[in-house]
């Protein structure tokens, strides 16, 4: 039986990937300067209008999805007959993840003849996005609603989130590092290197001397994790308007390793909020997080 594969808009994938694969997200709202928008919504701003405006000082907060906007997204593919395997944004980083969950409660009364299981991917940005390349491919392939879950369950906690942030005053913000580390490391050029923990959480791992030095820890932290099938496996790199450094590391990455299917896209607004312009993020299949 088919089912339809949906998402949260901070997958961060670029626009043809949900077109060409027929998958739906729905977006998450950030509040910019007074202004409130909708991630992925045609009344949006750019992404380069959004990191130009974090550059001039102006600071943007997020907005989880709630029950009543899930179930909104979500009721007209169970109305059409569909079944619904939907990956959440990290619980450890959002509270989207538990109103998808009371929405899945809501709509089991109205559709008890239609399936809706909720992933928490555990997983942010292109993290989240390639666990949902991961559920389509499997779902292509024809492996059940079911057993796709299972395998997200199974899987999740081998997708490794490898990221290096341009300012650490965002993370300070965010209460990632405190002001004097923040400010101490800006002055000396340090940039920090970080992932995503097993509870989806941010954890400061390491830190680099300066952009160059942070992209070779990235190529570094992989060469140490990666799964021995690295070269055939899809990457993903995902970036706070610094393209240059995305490609900078894709192709040290194909040098170093051989790697042959990398994807870059733009990191969105909602975890752009919270990383800063700058933020380069690297995500692949390994052995543990």
């Amino acid at each position: 039986m088919s089912y339809r594969i949906t998402t949260d808009s901070t997958c961060d994938l670029p626009p043809e990937f949900y077109r060409e694969r027929g998958i739906a997200y729905i977006g998450l709202s950030f509040q910019l300067d007074g202004k409130e928008y909708k991630e992925g919504s045609e009344t949006g701003i750019t992404s380069k209008e959004f990191y130009d405006q974090l550059r001039a000082g102006k600071e943007s907060s997020t907005m989880q999805v709630n029950t009543f906007e899930f179930t909104s997204f979500i009721e007209p593919f169970l109305a059409a007959g569909e079944d619904v395997l939907h990956i959440a944004f990290s619980s450890g980083l959002s509270g989207t993840y538990d109103s998808c969950r009371r929405g899945v409660e809501e709509l089991k009364e109205k559709y008890p003849d239609r399936t809706v299981i909720v992933v928490d991917s555990l997983c942010a940005s292109m993290g989240e996005g390639l666990l949902v390349y991961y559920a389509d491919e499997n779902r292509k392939k024809g492996m059940s609603l079911e057993d796709n879950a299972a395998w997200l369950e199974e899987n999740k906690l081998h997708l490794c989130h490898w990221f290096t942030v341009d300012d650490l005053m965002f993370l300070h913000r965010g209460g990632r590092v405190n002001k004097a580390s923040a400010v101490f490391g800006s002055l000396l050029g340090i940039k920090p290197v970080l992932h995503v923990d097993d509870e989806g959480h941010l954890i400061l791992v390491s830190k680099a001397r300066g952009r160059v030095g942070s992209i070779d820890a990235l190529v570094q932290r992989l060469k140490e994790s990666a799964n021995p099938d690295i070269r055939d496996q899809m990457v993903y790199i995902s970036h706070g308007d610094c393209l240059n450094d995305a490609q900078l590391l894709a192709d040290k990455l194909r040098k170093a390793v051989g790697i042959k299917n990398i994807v870059i896209s733009d990191i969105g607004a909602v975890i752009g909020s919270h990383s800063g312009p700058g933020t380069l993020a690297l995500f692949f299949m390994g052995k543990q997080r």
